[in-house]
């Protein structure tokens, strides 16, 4: 009776071993990540950025205008399984990771706020112009001013045009 024993014993060792999918064995590469982070879960994950306390499923809903909790929750629960959230023992969500996805590569992270890139070209820009303008008072060079003048318009044009075209 032993034998039969160990011998169910050794099929059940040879069999290959089921790992139940998890959370965290869910692939979170950079192009997963860029085709599920749109719409409204990225509008979620953006202002859990902007607002870096933790926050519950119900006051997600109100600031962002969802319907109703289940729909705050299934984006949080999205933004959980991507990696980027985490949930605490209080059931409230924070930012763990920030990740660079396609639609936020034209801005910058700065705090808590999120600046088209081009600002700082264009304040660069107009730096230099005015500067130019302070030193050169009487004698400026007439093409100098021209190729000031249009880097400083297509800076901010370009900031202006980014900024309209924002994703939240």
């Amino acid at each position: 009776m032993n034998d039969n024993s160990d011998g169910d014993a050794d099929e059940k060792e040879q069999e290959p071993r089921k790992v139940p999918r998890t959370k965290s064995s869910v692939n979170n590469s950079p192009l997963d990540i860029d085709s599920d982070l749109k719409g409204r879960t990225l509008q979620a994950y953006l202002f859990m950025m902007k607002n870096s306390k933790p926050m519950g499923v119900r006051e997600l809903q109100r600031s962002l205008g969802l319907s109703s909790p289940s729909v705050a929750f299934h984006h949080l629960e999205k933004l959980e399984r991507m990696g980027l959230v985490e949930k605490d023992q209080y059931g409230e969500y924070a930012c763990v990771k920030n990740v660079d996805v396609s639609v936020l590569q034209a801005f910058s992270h700065i705090g808590r706020l999120l600046v088209p890139r081009f600002t700082f070209y264009a304040m660069f820009f107009t730096t230099l112009l005015i500067g130019y303008l302070l030193v050169y008072q009487g004698n400026s060079n007439i093409f100098a001013l021209v190729f000031g003048a249009f880097a400083c318009g297509f800076a901010w044009y370009e900031t202006f045009r980014t900024w309209s075209k924002r994703p939240f």
